[in-house]
């Protein structure tokens, strides 16, 4: 038996949506939609929306840190601006990981079976990664 894989399973007149291009999945209208078919722009959407999601949840942190040294004196104050350039270091390096890893794995996944995605779905799963940041940066006590 002979099988034949199919090249590109995107339609001839696709172009890639610009981002974000979401959408309101709820009863969209024909022509609406919009979706991504290729690896790259699967790998592009979730690592931007990481990177943006990161970037927002640890600049909210490093200001809760920053204020945190309200009380501190004229000592702490030469040295807290370092705070949000170290948080924005550590968001970008975790972002670059955590986007790069899920959107290769979300490409080859959705190509493996010839799916179209949702632009929806990079920003779900970059909402996954910040859930999952969240979740472990707390210390889980106790135990059997």
């Amino acid at each position: 038996m002979h099988s034949t894989r199919v090249e590109d399973p995107a339609p001839l007149d696709y172009a890639t949506p610009p981002f974000p291009s979401l959408y309101w999945p709820y009863k969209a209208k024909p022509g609406v939609a919009n979706y991504l078919y290729y690896t790259h722009d699967i790998w592009r959407y979730t690592l931007l929306w990481t990177l943006i999601l990161f970037a927002v949840f640890h600049a909210a942190v490093a200001a809760f840190a920053v204020l945190m040294q309200l009380g501190k004196g004229e000592k702490a104050w030469q040295y807290v601006w370092v705070i949000p350039l170290v948080y924005a270091f550590v968001a970008g390096v975790e972002a670059l990981l955590a986007g790069s890893f899920v959107g290769l794995i979300l490409g080859a996944v959705y190509n493996a079976g010839y799916f179209r995605m949702s632009t929806w779905i990079p920003f779900i799963w970059s909402l996954i990664n910040v859930l999952v940041l969240i979740l472990s940066s707390f210390s889980i006590q106790g135990g059997l």
